[in-house]
């Protein structure tokens, strides 16, 4: 079940899924802290499965014109490969009810999202720069194929 834990935002058990998150860059880290406590608009849920035992995290922006931008997604180390990041993302959905869900990402965690069924593209954010993906996932089309 994915509850709110933006008022538990500086807890040890959620900054550490965030740190995941951000792979490790205390400044990101510092910065998406600063961003969830500060607007209203950015949600932070993590996925508990016993009492105040999260197993992942999900931050996203969810927009009026239907679209949901995944920020932060990340499962603890110990429970990954299970499921557990695709069902986030899919209870996320449920209660956000998405037409379209996009998220920019590396090439590690790209080749997750296309394993759920996102469109990705590569991109370079600037001349000479690393390459990221821009991974898109429209629920109309592709409703029945995820869940």
């Amino acid at each position: 079940m994915l509850i709110d834990v933006k008022p538990r935002i500086a807890s040890e058990e959620v900054r550490e899924l965030l740190e995941y998150a951000v792979h490790g860059d205390e400044e990101e880290l510092s910065q998406a802290v600063k961003q969830y406590a500060a607007d209203s608009d950015f949600k932070l849920l993590a996925y508990e499965e016993e009492e105040e035992q999260y197993i992942g995290i999900i931050g996203y922006r969810s927009e009026d014109n239907g679209v949901l931008e995944l920020l932060h997604l990340a499962v603890h180390p110990e429970d990954r490969g299970m499921g557990y990041g695709r069902g986030i993302i899919l209870d996320a959905m449920v209660l956000e009810r998405p037409a379209v869900v996009l998220a920019e990402t590396d090439e590690d965690s790209a080749d997750f999202f296309r394993s759920i069924g996102f469109q990705v593209t590569g991109f370079t954010k600037y001349p000479g720069g690393p390459e990221y993906f821009r991974c898109t996932y429209e629920t109309e089309e592709n409703e029945e194929d995820f869940m």
